[in-house]
């Protein structure tokens, strides 16, 4: 489940963002503002649809299941 604060992957096909990284920062609708700071050169926000994004479910932001 995606909210805000959730790590993303972004795996659209068509996109220059392909495999990268961000941060939720707001959802609407079917769209979710992703911020990339961590992994990119540069801070930005962008728009994406949902469909368009995995949830990240590694790392020091996931906690397992118990």
């Amino acid at each position: 489940m995606i909210l805000p604060g959730s790590t993303v992957i972004i795996t659209d096909q068509t996109s220059i963002y392909r495999g990268y990284e961000g941060c939720v920062q707001r959802i609407s609708g079917d769209k979710v503002a992703v911020l990339m700071d961590q992994h990119t050169p540069w801070d930005k926000m962008i728009t994406f649809r949902l469909s368009h994004l995995e949830e990240k479910t590694t790392g020091f932001q996931y906690y397992k299941k118990k």
